[in-house]
């Protein structure tokens, strides 16, 4: 069968919950006092405030007024033309957002080129993981942070996960595009957009009588929510990459590192909080991220909801046994009971036993013919399963895909 171009695989990377990079957010339970020096961060400096009490205060304004006097609907159809880094902005858009979007997609003085394209060489041969990674990895954790799956719940995009992961995919994709960052890319205009999503998302999530009664805070997606998330992108997939023995040479390492610093950049993380190397953002997510992860019953469904995608179309070998365990093998036992997700006696040993060789084979470090047995058959079936996750993703999208301001929470709830 066909194999899935890089496209596709970066694309399916966004997949399995990757939204969680759509609605940023951190934990339900007591957090640790902030203790991470900005000295190890990108700026090298910092006020040191705590994140948790940080938010987006000029998106977040400007946003808020845009709802208010009910122009989003128009500014979303006017920015939906708007799909290159370097493209002139639509006429027609308020002066002040027109401003602010000016400003916000300019990227840091400490962007180096050198490093991006270096990143998209390893994004290039590390497709296939980043893939599976960003989905299983990175979107179904996203389920076990207690403030992001309320926030994703009892938004807009908790009422049609399908049209959320799609859009939240092409962040996962245009990172890993040759020219993401330049003027013919698209990863600029994907985080500005994000930002202005973020900000509404802040302005209606409160009103929301059933976010109120479940959230522990009064106002979503701070500056240490975003850092979680972010955490559970980078920071998670390196970590994933290393434990499945994928050789990474030290300078596509820093510069995979150095494409998501530059994201978190332009979807409006203070550099003092971004950090400047995977030691410092291993530091910093075992503060953060690690001690938070819970379940919750609004993740409880929504881990649901993404493993039940696959019914939507008959993809054969890819089903909910097969992401079910895939998930179990990822994050592991304690998440995966969390989430209720059952055991498969078949799946289970099978990912356990021989996802590694797998890799090792791909690698060019295991000769097939030296492989275990087993191996020989399942290798077609692990490349099956990939591919039909990528059909997956791309049977429910939408092109182009667009990312727009909310104008409702779900309606649902």
């Amino acid at each position: 069968m066909e194999k899935p171009t890089r496209r596709q695989m970066l694309m399916a990377g966004g997949t399995l919950g990757a939204y969680g990079a759509m609605s940023l957010a951190a934990s339900a339970q007591a957090a640790p006092l902030w203790t991470w020096s900005p000295k190890g961060s990108v700026a090298g400096a910092g006020e040191g405030a705590d994140p948790r009490w940080v938010w987006d205060p000029e998106c977040d304004e400007l946003v808020a007024s845009l709802l208010d006097s009910g122009q989003v609907p128009n500014v979303n159809k006017l920015l939906k033309t708007w799909t290159k880094n370097g493209q002139a902005l639509p006429a027609g858009l308020p002066a002040e957002l027109r401003t602010f979007i000016e400003n916000a997609r300019q990227l840091p003085s400490w962007t180096d080129k050198a490093k991006l394209a270096k990143a998209f060489e390893f994004n290039q041969k590390r497709g296939l993981y980043l893939g599976v990674t960003y989905g299983f990895a990175s979107g179904m954790m996203s389920t076990v942070i207690p403030k992001e799956a309320r926030a994703v719940y009892y938004s807009k995009g908790g009422a049609d996960m399908r049209d959320r992961i799609t859009k939240t995919a092409k962040l996962g994709y245009d990172i890993g595009t040759e020219k993401a960052f330049d003027a013919d890319g698209e990863m600029i205009v994907t985080c500005v957009k994000t930002r202005l999503a973020h900000a509404g998302v802040r302005h209606l999530l409160p009103q929301s009588p059933y976010w109120q009664k479940a959230a522990d805070e009064e106002i979503p997606i701070s500056q240490a929510d975003m850092m979680v998330t972010w955490h559970s992108l980078p920071t998670t997939v390196m970590k994933q990459l290393t434990k499945w023995k994928v050789p990474i040479p030290a300078d596509e390492s820093a510069a995979f590192l150095h494409s998501w610093q530059l994201t978190a950049h332009m979807l409006g993380i203070r550099d003092e909080y971004i950090p400047n190397s995977w030691a410092e953002a291993n530091s910093q997510a075992a503060q953060v991220l690690d001690p938070i992860l819970a379940p919750t019953p609004e993740g409880i469904k929504l881990a649901d909801m993404l493993l039940n995608l696959a019914s939507f179309i008959d993809l054969g070998i890819l089903s909910k046994p097969v992401l079910r365990a895939l998930t179990r093998y990822v994050l592991g036992d304690e998440i995966a009971n969390w989430l209720k997700i059952p055991r498969e006696l078949v799946w289970d040993p099978i990912f356990a036993n021989l996802w590694e060789p797998f890799v090792a084979v791909r690698e060019g470090i295991l000769d097939l013919t030296d492989a275990p047995p087993q191996l020989r058959d399942v290798y077609w079936v692990f490349d099956e399963i990939i591919r039909q996750m990528v059909l997956l993703v791309l049977s429910g999208a939408d092109y182009p895909i667009s990312i727009q301001i909310p104008v409702t929470n779900n309606p649902n709830y």
